[in-house]
């Protein structure tokens, strides 16, 4: 059996054995491939085989070329005397469903073996004639084997006909990639602990239903690339909101087939942003529209099927949709903890689709109380809290997007019956009000007198028709508010330099003592100790500012260099010698149009001047040096997404 490659486990991996097996099906159960366990199973995800059972693998049509193969299998030695009826397997086939349509082709299958005896699993390629005929692609059959020698876990890669290898780019993998990639891979997956915080992707849906309506939706939308006039990165935006309308769509689909319903559902996009999902949907028959708070330049280009409002949404019996099959929050931000609870009030039948993304609470930011888990899985966590107490069943599961925020929740059904619907309304009131206590959210309630002359509170307590139950919360403003320092006074912002450089500056003045030959390029302080320099009224000012001082300090990198969290005096020699000695072939050379074409601060202010003459120096030394930028400015956007 020839080893083409092997890979050794760091340190002591005693427990490895066990971390094998659920790093091999990582690899297995990929998103674009379906899973189909052959015989039943017994004892979780293992059956009792038996040697018997390896002819299934091997039909008529390939007796004469078995022994290789089944030799391969079992690693030399004869099935009746290496497995016995006590020997566990596991046999299960997979289909792969491409990405992209790249052949003929669109399907391929896969046996996989599980040999838990001996540590191995192999996989084996065939086809199917119109018969039901099985043939058994020999070279690219291949090997994942796990040994334990000289006290240390290894994984070694074999191939039973590598020099008749053929790859595809689809189901088979080129050999090298196999090797270099795959292996180191599944060494880290073993090693780490595979006990994820979310659901596998794409668990609540027929994959092969995902996969074609994808493809289909890709093929139909990629056009979008080209004429997308917003601001931000149209590959990203564009499929991913078609993977998302393709998740909808199937799982509506699937719906229909469960409810047996005729007709398509219909929607309502809260927080809608560039309304491409809502486009995609309403284009593929789904009634609905999005609202958003501002209008993006791209609602122009839909056409007057797509539905789109400019408008804010504030949580109360104004925004209710009772008409509505379901609303959706594809990273709706603050208004994410809302949509449960308003697909909750609208109607017994509404149900919500939510993708989170930043961290919102119901009057503000979430503020983290776990460290034992990630931000992000505590912040789903919440928002399947809210969901419960609102009366959903609510399921997760995991997007396939090109996002790190790819896990979604959906309310397809009430844990609650119609009738206790009362019951349930007062326990999403409580709810909201403890958050509300929580945020330390002061809310005016109104008041009114009975009959008897006695005070009445209209509360989300007792919530009654036409009540402000969103009372306190806070709406996305219109217009969008640039908050990285860039709109900040530049007197303001040039008196901060000055007055944080004279402080590295004086941290080292008298070592420097003057001398032409030695440029001060003073000490180092941390962010909290600049801050300390700083009065409580600049502190304020940009404490309103993402980021902050530190978003400030890094902004102004010709003076500063922030690392570690201290702040240092740049040294354009140290960077000019850097620059100079870049081998990297990737790397872009700076235009010659690009330089001289902003003062060089340190020429102006600092007490030596530029430690760099004026032909070395990026920057222009005084009026006569400086050139007219061969760049428009960028304007601030206030449309984008």
């Amino acid at each position: 059996m020839p080893k083409l490659f092997a890979v050794k486990f760091p340190g002591e991996c005693r427990s490895l054995p066990e971390g094998f097996w659920p790093a091999v099906d990582v690899w297995v159960n990929k998103p674009h491939v379906v899973n189909k366990r052959l015989c039943g199973a017994t004892e979780a995800e293992r059956r009792d085989v038996g040697a018997g059972a390896l002819g299934f693998l091997l039909d008529d049509n390939t007796a004469a070329s078995a022994s290789d193969v089944l030799s391969f299998l079992t690693g030399g030695v004869s099935p009746s005397a290496g497995h016995d009826e006590e020997t566990l397997w596991c046999f299960s086939v997979r289909t792969f469903i491409p990405k992209v349509k790249r052949c003929a082709s669109t399907e391929h299958k896969e046996a996989i073996l599980k040999d838990f005896d001996r540590q191995r699993v192999t996989f084996l390629p065939f086809e199917e004639d119109e018969e039901g005929g099985v043939c058994l692609r020999k070279g690219n059959i291949y090997q994942i084997q796990l040994l334990h020698q000289d006290e240390q876990w290894a994984l070694e890669l074999h191939a039973l006909s590598p020099e008749e290898w053929l790859s595809d780019g689809v189901a088979f993998p080129k050999l090298s990639w196999l090797s270099t990639d795959l292996l180191p891979k599944l060494v880290r997956w073993a090693t780490e602990s595979r006990s994820s915080e979310f659901r596998s992707t794409l668990s609540l849906l027929p994959v092969e239903k995902y996969s074609l309506v994808y493809q289909q939706l890709k093929d139909k939308y990629r056009e979008m690339v080209k004429v997308w006039p917003e601001v931000t990165d149209p590959e990203k935006f564009v499929y991913e909101d078609v993977a998302i309308a393709t998740y909808l769509l199937v799982l509506w689909a699937e719906e229909r087939a469960e409810k047996h319903l005729t007709d398509k559902q219909s929607f309502v996009d809260l927080g809608c942003g560039n309304g491409l999902l809502v486009h995609i949907l309403c284009n593929e028959g789904h009634p609905g529209k999005g609202i958003d708070v501002r209008r993006r330049k791209i609602w122009d280009t839909y056409g007057p099927r797509t539905l789109l409002e400019e408008k804010a949404i504030t949580p109360s019996e104004s925004f209710l949709f009772p008409g509505t099959d379901w609303l959706i929050g594809n990273h709706s931000d603050e208004l994410t903890p809302w949509i449960p609870v308003i697909a909750a009030r609208s109607s017994y039948s509404c149900r919500y689709f939510v993708l989170p993304c930043c961290f919102f609470d119901f009057y503000g930011k979430y503020q983290r109380r776990q460290c034992k888990k990630s931000q992000y899985k505590e912040y789903i966590d919440f928002i399947t809290e809210v969901s419960q107490t609102s009366g959903f069943n609510t399921e997760e599961d995991c997007l396939r997007i090109p996002s790190t925020k790819r896990v979604c929740l959906v309310g397809k059904s009430r844990n609650y019956q119609p009738s206790d619907e009362a019951q349930a309304e007062r326990r999403r009131a409580h709810y909201i009000q403890s958050r509300r206590s929580l945020a330390g959210v002061a809310v005016q309630v109104s008041q009114a007198t009975d009959d008897r002359g006695s005070c009445r509170c209209n509360a989300d307590t007792d919530r009654t028709p036409g009540s402000d139950w969103g009372a306190g919360f806070q709406p996305r403003e219109r217009v969008e508010t640039v908050r990285n320092c860039a709109a900040l006074p530049r007197d303001f912002v040039d008196g901060v330099v000055l007055q944080v450089t004279d402080a590295l500056l004086g941290m080292t003045a008298e070592e420097s003592g003057g001398s032409p030959g030695v440029w001060n390029q003073g000490g180092s302080l941390s962010v909290r100790e600049v801050a300390e320099l700083l009065q409580q009224e600049t502190l304020q000012l940009l404490k309103k500012e993402c980021g902050g001082l530190q978003t400030l300090l890094k902004n102004n990198h010709q003076v500063f260099r922030v690392e570690g969290g201290r702040v240092h005096i740049r040294d354009w020699r140290t960077m000019t010698e850097r620059n100079a000695s870049r081998t990297d072939a990737k790397r872009k050379p700076v235009a010659l149009g690009a330089l001289k074409t902003r003062p060089c601060w340190f020429h102006a202010h600092h007490p030596q001047g530029c430690p760099l003459q004026a032909e070395q120096c990026s920057f222009a030394h005084g009026a006569d040096d400086l050139r007219p930028s061969t760049r428009p400015l960028k304007k601030i956007k206030n449309n984008a997404i």
